[in-house]
């Protein structure tokens, strides 16, 4: 059984699906106008291994993934740039595509762009406006807050914390401080459609809830994030959706990831300690930033240190090393599988589950060969529910890399010790990496 913290609740709870033949789960994407960041990473990441898990528990997942690639925050880089803002976002949305491909994310069945959408997002605000949830002033659509009277309950923010320090836009035109936008007027510099209120563009609220309602109804299973997007991003969403339908929640279970820091700090561009995928990925393979990104609990910060990323990358040494020799046909061990699924299942306990995966290789180089073969399926298939160890390194190795390892392995067996760390070290600056055991030489390739 599966059990998952809801932020709605403040509980871990069992999840029981709207429709057990049918999961749908939408998470919010990105912003598209800058190179993404380690902390851009995280939430794919995590949401990637609970769409897998979801995967293998039920028989249909829908899973929406969107693309924001209308923001004011769009519009302020293409202008510095001095770019057009569709080549921005093109270009900023293949940097985040290329980020996915390299952490083994797969793909959502949908990632819808706002732009593609725009006809949908006019009718969910024209709805609420004549529900009289939103009202129309200074060429502004704005939702009526005071109208949601359990506004404030998924983010659990009082009325006071909701004014105070909260990204909340003060407007003499609006009726209460906490009304937001759902529709903003656009100059002719800046992207707008036309609607029934003039030309403008949508606020950024909107369009998660008009998406979920394009693409997978009124109510769905799970609605994610990272954490810091549960105010207002989420309360806000959740406000106008509820209203619009009559009532009817928006998700059932609200699913959050905590947030990254660097050496104990939180990442900001006012302290420079803003860290980009594309440097770390120079330095390692994306396997092992999976990895490091998957070590804390998901609900818990996690701090990124080089010590971290190069304990995860030894890690994944010690799972190929593992799997060497493996010849694919092995059967699961269904007792140490379900072990390992029960630890997934509970909450997302991801630590917890690696555990358990180097228990397994423990075992696997402990065993005969009929057993070997069994523990390292089970090895495999753990690794796939995360992510990991989707490589064959045995193919991938050049002829001549092939050719070095043997060198090396005679050289071993010779006694030739000053041959064996040369050969070591050219293997090295090819990115295998040799690790001598009692079992023999073992191989990786970064």
């Amino acid at each position: 059984m599966l059990y998952l913290y809801n932020t709605l609740t403040k509980e871990k709870e069992l999840f029981q699906p709207l429709d057990p033949h049918h999961i749908k789960m939408y998470v919010c994407g990105p912003t598209v106008y800058a190179t993404p960041h380690i902390g851009n990473a995280r939430p794919p990441v995590i949401f990637d291994v609970l769409y897998r898990l979801l995967k293998e528990i039920y028989p249909n997942i829908t899973y929406v993934n969107n693309i924001t690639d209308v923001d004011d925050k769009i519009n302020a880089r293409a202008k510095e740039l001095g770019i057009p803002i569709r080549e921005l976002t093109d270009s900023t949305l293949k940097l985040y595509q290329d980020m996915t491909k390299s952490l083994s994310i797969l793909s959502p069945d949908h990632m819808p762009r706002v732009t593609d959408h725009i006809p949908e997002i006019i009718l969910f605000i024209q709805k609420l406006v004549d529900l009289e949830f939103a009202y129309i002033v200074s060429d502004h659509v704005l939702f009526e807050v005071g109208k949601y009277k359990r506004y404030g309950k998924l983010s659990n923010k009082t009325l006071d914390q909701l004014i105070e320090g909260s990204r909340i836009e003060v407007a003499p035109y609006k009726k209460d401080p906490r009304d937001f936008v759902l529709w903003k007027p656009s100059d002719e510099e800046t992207p707008g459609w036309e609607s029934p209120w003039g030309r403008g563009r949508p606020g950024w609220h909107i369009e998660c809830s008009a998406l979920i309602k394009t693409f997978l109804g009124e109510t769905i299973d799970i609605h994610g994030g990272g954490i810091d997007l549960t105010f207002p991003h989420h309360e806000n969403e959740n406000a106008q959706s509820i209203c619009a339908h009559d009532g009817e929640p928006l998700a059932k279970y609200w699913f959050h990831n905590g947030l990254i820091t660097v050496n104990g700090v939180k990442m900001s561009k006012s302290l420079g300690n803003i860290i980009l995928l594309e440097d770390v990925l120079k330095e390692y393979n994306g396997e092992a930033v999976r990895l490091t990104l998957l070590s804390a609990h998901y609900r818990q910060p996690l701090d990124w240190t080089r010590k971290r990323t190069e304990s995860s990358a030894e890690t994944l040494k010690k799972f190929y090393n593992a799997l060497d020799g493996y010849s694919g046909n092995g059967s699961v061990d269904q007792k140490l599988f379900s072990k390992f699924l029960n630890a997934l299942n509970d909450d997302l306990n991801i630590p917890l589950g690696l555990s358990i995966m180097h228990e397994i290789t423990g075992l696997i180089h402990k065993a005969d060969n009929v057993s070997r073969e069994t523990f390292q399926a089970t090895l495999k298939k753990c690794g796939e529910l995360l992510g990991l160890l989707g490589k064959n390194y045995q193919k991938d190795l050049s002829p001549k890399e092939l050719e070095l390892i043997e060198q090396r392995k005679k050289a071993r067996a010779d006694k030739n010790f000053a041959l064996s760390d040369q050969l070591r070290d050219e293997l090295k600056e090819l990115g295998v990496i040799i690790e001598d055991t009692k079992e023999g030489q073992k191989w990786s390739k970064i």
